[in-house]
């Protein structure tokens, strides 16, 4: 019988699971990813929940007829590995992963997307209407996008298409990315991000607030959580509602999407205050066909079933190869 494997690789947990020969999961693992001392440390984590997910299911790993991972950028395709990401610690400079899971798996099939890309595949394979032009937009630690064109999945020669979250939303450059650059979408709306900018905020206007501004502990959680109370931190949420909604619109116009399906824990668990601002302000940003907006159908679990579906399909999430 055949049997499958997704892996969601992100910068703060890493998923596995397997499924059966009809894509019914019947294994699963997870836990948090490594932020060092090396690369290395992080593919050993993948392959740990990989083996444990394989325990689960009940299957010996080198009984697994194909697997798919999503993960973190930015990619080497060719070496199969995470290269220098963005969103992990300096020291970790290279997370090599379809050499090392093949060996595990006992397999060549074994395909490897950016966690965007298995993203718009898992939404896809997954959909009732499975639509020919859409995107997969995450807001998560880190912002990138998933896109897909006349049906066809745009990774990239190297697999690193759809950064949109390093799109320049702030030619001013007021923050700087985790990627080293100056003005770019994630350095402002990304969840690993947003304290950063709420402190840069409250630097320039000085408003008084109850938000923790000085705390090292303080995170994007406080700034929702206060959003209606505190006066600060509900107009600290409205410019991340300009700022999403700017980097949408480009979007919008680069790819002429029907359809957006946002995810990530910043959109999952601030649905209305992520979602509301951006459509609220499509009609003055858009030219064009204004696409519909709504939360990802697959939940958390959008990254893995999509690197699971591109295992069942070969790599591309099109239900003809089943």
């Amino acid at each position: 019988m055949a049997h499958y494997v997704g892996v969601d690789l992100g910068a703060t947990n890493v998923r596995a699971v397997v499924a059966d020969g009809d894509g019914t999961v019947i294994g699963e693992s997870d836990d948090d990813t490594p932020h060092g001392p090396t690369g290395i440390t992080v593919t050993e984590a993948v392959l740990r929940v990989v083996r444990e997910a394989c325990d689960d299911a009940g299957v010996d790993p080198e009984g697994a007829t194909a697997a798919g991972i999503g993960a973190i950028g930015p990619l080497d395709l060719a070496e199969g590995a995470v290269e220098n990401p963005a969103n992990l610690p300096d020291t970790i400079d290279r997370i090599p992963l379809t050499g090392p899971l093949s060996v595990l798996l006992d397999t060549d099939q074994v395909y490897l997307h950016n966690d965007t890309n298995a993203g718009v595949i898992g939404e896809r394979f997954y959909s009732e209407q499975n639509p020919d032009d859409m995107v997969y937009l995450t807001i998560s630690s880190g912002i990138g996008a998933g896109v897909c064109v006349d049906g066809n999945v745009l990774a990239g020669w190297d697999g690193n298409a759809g950064e949109v979250g390093h799109m320049t939303v702030d030619p001013q450059g007021h923050l700087t990315c985790g990627c080293g650059h100056d003005g770019h979408w994630e350095a402002y709306c990304s969840g690993s991000n947003i304290p950063r900018y709420a402190a840069y905020l409250h630097e320039e206007n000085g408003t008084d607030t109850t938000l923790p501004i000085d705390d090292p502990d303080f995170s994007a959680v406080d700034v929702f959580e206060q959003d209606g109370d505190d006066a600060f931190a509900t107009h600290v949420v409205d410019q991340l509602g300009h700022w999403n909604a700017m980097g949408v619109a480009n979007i919008v116009h680069a790819y002429a999407p029907l359809i957006i399906y946002v995810g990530g824990a910043v959109a999952l668990n601030n649905p209305e205050r992520t979602l509301d601002p951006i459509r609220e302000r499509m009609d003055e940003m858009v030219m064009s066909n204004v696409p519909q907006i709504q939360l990802t159908t697959l939940g958390d679990e959008v990254v893995v079933k999509g690197a699971l579906a591109s295992a069942m399909t070969g790599g591309t999430g099109d239900h003809s190869r089943l």
